[in-house]
């Protein structure tokens, strides 16, 4: 609803922050970084973190696409965006904006900083894998990354009921992994898989 209310350039902006990038990373990128083509961003990085490539959403690189036309950048070293106090002020701009139009209190409590927050804890509760949420946010340091484990815990009923299928080929271990399954083991020449219900 935030970024809804926010003119197109900074709704690029937004998007990108809900990458899981922060501020100042937002506000570093070049047009070095980004690769229009394959919808890929490339985070330098911020706070000592790490270095990453990033697939954009289909929507954030559309943005992307129009905004370095609209602005006719193309000066591959040139920053995209403004500096990241003058992005937190238009979020805080346009979070006053959203609660106008929608008159919902909880508007006023989303942080520019909690896109990269709901980014991490659900990327984690899609992935279960706490290593490539460490990559995807640029942590170098796995106890930074755990804060969205326990978040994304405290968030889904992890229940001991699983769904269990067998792959007999492996496009359908394919399907099934893409579909957030996860392997358990071989049996009778076929993949066993199983996902949380």
């Amino acid at each position: 609803m935030i970024i809804s209310t926010a003119t197109k350039r900074y709704a690029t902006m937004f998007h990108i922050s809900k990458h899981g990038l922060r501020p100042d990373e937002v506000s570093k990128i070049i047009l070095r970084d980004v690769d229009l083509e394959r919808g890929e961003l490339t985070v330098r990085t911020s706070k000592l973190g790490n270095e990453r490539t990033l697939k954009l959403k289909a929507e954030a690189r559309d943005l992307l696409k129009w905004y370095v036309t609209m602005y006719s950048v193309d000066n591959v070293n040139e920053r995209l965006f403004p500096g990241s106090k003058t992005i937190k002020e238009k979020w805080r701009f346009y979070r006053r904006r959203a609660y106008e139009k929608f008159k919902d209190t909880e508007l006023l409590k989303i942080r520019l900083y909690d896109l990269r927050h709901w980014f991490g804890t659900t990327s984690y509760i899609r992935s279960r894998d706490i290593f490539h949420v460490k990559y995807l946010l640029g942590h170098r340091d796995l106890k930074s990354t755990l804060y969205y484990m326990h978040v994304a815990k405290g968030m889904v009923s992890y229940n001991d009921e699983y769904s269990v299928k067998i792959a007999e080929t492996v496009n359908e271990f394919v399907q099934l992994i893409e579909a957030g399954f996860e392997y358990i083991s071989d049996f009778d020449g076929r993949k066993v898989c199983r996902k949380r219900k």
